[in-house]
């Protein structure tokens, strides 16, 4: 089960920007993590490469937890919102719900809920 103050230490991580390094920090190296219904992505080391390779895309970048988040033994959930600022001019904002198994102090399985449209680029005002 995960202590309240690991899992504080996350949502800073995450609210740094530095998406990658918060996995690389708080995953466990067999890690898995899923959009939706898609197949899961295995693996810290490829969760941080894919995570790395979209904020590399960006200009900027806004993660915000949206309190509360929920803790229940080892199952932790958490509201997010993104506003990816892309290189080409366009953003995205997203909300989701990302729903982690946690083993000890690090997630081991964590799956995101949104709807797919929220990926849509559109172009700034």
């Amino acid at each position: 089960m995960p202590k309240i103050e690991t899992v504080q230490a996350f949502i800073s991580a995450v609210e740094s920007n530095k998406h990658d390094l918060a996995i690389a920090q708080f995953y466990t190296d067999n890690a898995s993590m899923q959009e939706n219904q898609s197949p899961p992505r295995l693996g810290k080391i490829f969760l941080v490469e894919n995570e790395a390779r979209t904020l590399a895309k960006a200009k900027s970048v806004s993660s915000k937890c949206i309190p509360p988040y929920l803790i229940n033994g080892n199952i932790v959930v958490i509201r997010w919102h993104f506003r990816f600022e892309w290189k080409d001019n366009t953003y995205s904002e997203i909300e989701e719900i990302a729903y982690q198994e946690w083993q000890d102090q690090l997630i081991h399985k964590e799956q995101f809920f949104y709807d797919p449209k929220q990926l849509v680029p559109k172009p700034k005002p």
